[in-house]
């Protein structure tokens, strides 16, 4: 039995807590905000989205690519869903996604919490960790008022988003202090900020969509990532959950000084060609006016916009058009360009795309390839996953891991 501290009271690190306590380990929790597993209460929108049956690496993405499948094949979807079940939890699934039966993320938190108390796990809350040493045998782990020494560390502490919750990047010094490697830490599953916005008038508007998010490299355009679901439209640009998925590429690009480019199509149901004739055999009715055939289409003040980005007056009537104005709307409604000034920043952001490379970190393990001892989990590393469950199955997978310590 060894003494086992988790720096950092989120998913990750309460996971791997009761990992570590399950198999006999002494194990003491650090916390710097007021209480644990603050961040889960609002995950889900409050209903916690546990995990997701739909499980390979396209769902992950990291600059090490390969790095989360092992910890994701020894505690993955069905892992996740026993593990809850075994602290009396029911869960539900709804085309893959995974939620407490109660829709009440509280309820996961406390059965955590429970299960922290029943295996007599240490918990220090409103501890903030200063610095982190290497002794010859284990680690000393110096706080604000205290010490505590441990024979092995597992940095739990999360990344930069949502900070009010806690996330702070604190954990990333406490890394590189001891030699480990930084990818820079950028927002993820945000919205988009246009540089100008053409759809400024529509701001509060939902209608399906599909985004699809191209950077500049050496004077050519590249796709870098797409998908198709609810948009909505702001006074700054773009958001929702397909506009969530790409932003992480967004972040890095413009982190890298690259341009960024959004193209929006209103029609997301169709393909070019029957998208061209949806919208041709709409005009044909030539004694209306153009604005009113939309609204069989899209939302008012989106038909609105739509008009205008075209170049057209709202209310020019359909038989006045010419070929190039029809086009100039069939471009506007299939293939809206934005460029792309900024994201939404941490704040605003669920998750952090960067954080301790993971090329430093045993994917069986997740122990340092440079500290023996030294674990991670969570959010800190370089993994991020897309919407609807992945970042927290990424931390229950190497929480898990983490608190094994490498045994079987």
């Amino acid at each position: 039995m060894g003494k086992v501290i988790v720096i950092g009271g989120g998913a990750a690190g309460i996971l791997a807590a009761i990992s570590a306590a399950g198999r006999g380990d002494e194990v003491i929790i650090l916390e710097h905000t007021k209480a644990l597993g603050k961040k889960l209460l609002s995950t889900g929108n409050g209903r916690c989205n546990l995990t997701n049956k739909k499980q390979d690496d396209s769902f992950y993405r990291t600059e090490n690519p390969g790095f989360p499948i092992p910890a994701l094949t020894r505690f993955g979807y069905r892992e996740t869903i026993n593990f809850f079940n075994s602290l009396g939890l029911y869960c539900k699934e709804r085309d893959g996604y995974v939620y407490p039966r109660s829709s009440q993320a509280a309820a996961v938190r406390n059965l955590l919490l429970e299960e922290l108390s029943r295996l007599g796990v240490e918990i220090r809350t409103e501890c903030e960790v200063r610095k982190l040493q290497r002794k010859t045998k284990g680690f000393l782990v110096l706080a604000a008022d205290t010490s505590f020494y441990g024979d092995s560390v597992i940095l739990a502490c999360g990344g930069k988003s949502a900070p009010v919750t806690g996330s702070d990047g604190s954990g990333y010094g406490l890394a590189e202090a001891l030699g480990h490697r930084l990818i820079p830490p950028v927002p993820a599953l945000t919205g988009l900020r246009a540089a100008e916005n053409p759809l400024k008038k529509a701001a509060g508007v939902r209608t399906d969509g599909r985004v699809s998010l191209y950077i500049e490299e050496n004077g050519k355009e590249r796709l870098v990532g797409s998908d198709a679901g609810e948009l909505q439209l702001t006074d700054y640009g773009i958001s929702g959950i397909p506009v969530f998925q790409v932003s992480r590429f967004a972040s890095r690009a413009l982190e890298q000084g690259m341009g960024v480019t959004a193209r929006l199509n209103f029609l997301p149901e169709y393909d070019r060609d029957e998208a061209e004739e949806l919208l041709e055999t709409v005009l044909q009715r030539t004694e209306e006016d153009c604005f009113s055939l939309l609204l069989g289409l899209f939302p008012e003040k989106l038909a609105a916009v739509l008009l205008k980005k075209a170049g057209l007056p709202v209310h020019i009537p359909a038989g006045r058009l010419s070929g190039r104005q029809k086009q100039a709307i069939v471009d506007t409604v299939c293939r809206l360009r934005l460029s792309i000034s900024a994201v939404n920043d941490f704040s605003q952001a669920q998750v952090t795309a960067g954080g301790i490379d993971t090329r430093d970190v045993n994917e069986e393990t997740m122990e340092s390839r440079l500290v023996p001892g030294l674990y991670f989990a969570g959010e800190m590393l370089d993994v991020d996953g897309i919407c609807g469950g992945y970042n927290l199955q990424w931390a229950w997978a190497s929480g898990f891991l983490a608190g094994k310590q490498g045994r079987p």
